[in-house]
């Protein structure tokens, strides 16, 4: 699985907000929080806002803050929201993909894994990752040494 720079920046700006709480909080303070590009961020968030992680208001006592609790938004929320489903074969969802021969059994692989992420990232929310209270499941698996390489 490779994230791109917009999903890291993404999953950053609502940790922000997560430990921001009910307060409403400008991209700029978000941007310098995570030292994420201030223009780059506004765009994120405009994103995140339209896809109903985060909710907006204008103003002087305006900003960003999360759309609902951090304990509700899992990781694959917004991953989802800012680069669309979790796994993907050239494009197309792994179940649409037809494969014959000897490589017809690469489908069963492909829907695998998206099940092995889904499992990981639908059960880490942003506020298990902001007070560091992963899953057991999750926390095991990086203990694994071989994990690291």
């Amino acid at each position: 699985m490779r994230l791109s720079a917009r999903v890291d920046y993404a999953l950053r700006a609502c940790l922000a907000l997560t430990v921001a709480g009910d307060t409403w909080t400008s991209a700029e303070r978000v941007a310098a929080a995570q030292r994420i590009p201030t223009k780059f961020c506004e765009s994120i968030l405009l994103q995140l806002r339209r896809g109903g992680i985060v909710e907006s208001r204008r103003g002087s006592d305006g900003g960003h803050r999360l759309a609902r609790g951090a304990q509700e938004i899992s990781l694959a929320d917004v991953i989802r929201v800012v680069d669309g489903p979790l796994m993907g074969v050239r494009g197309q969802r792994p179940e649409n993909i037809d494969y014959s021969g000897e490589a017809g059994a690469l489908q069963t692989v492909w829907i695998a894994l998206r099940a092995g992420q889904r499992a990981i990232l639908e059960s880490v929310t942003l506020h298990s990752v902001a007070m560091s209270t992963l899953p057991d499941d999750v926390v095991s698996l990086a203990a694994d040494p071989a994990a690291w390489r």
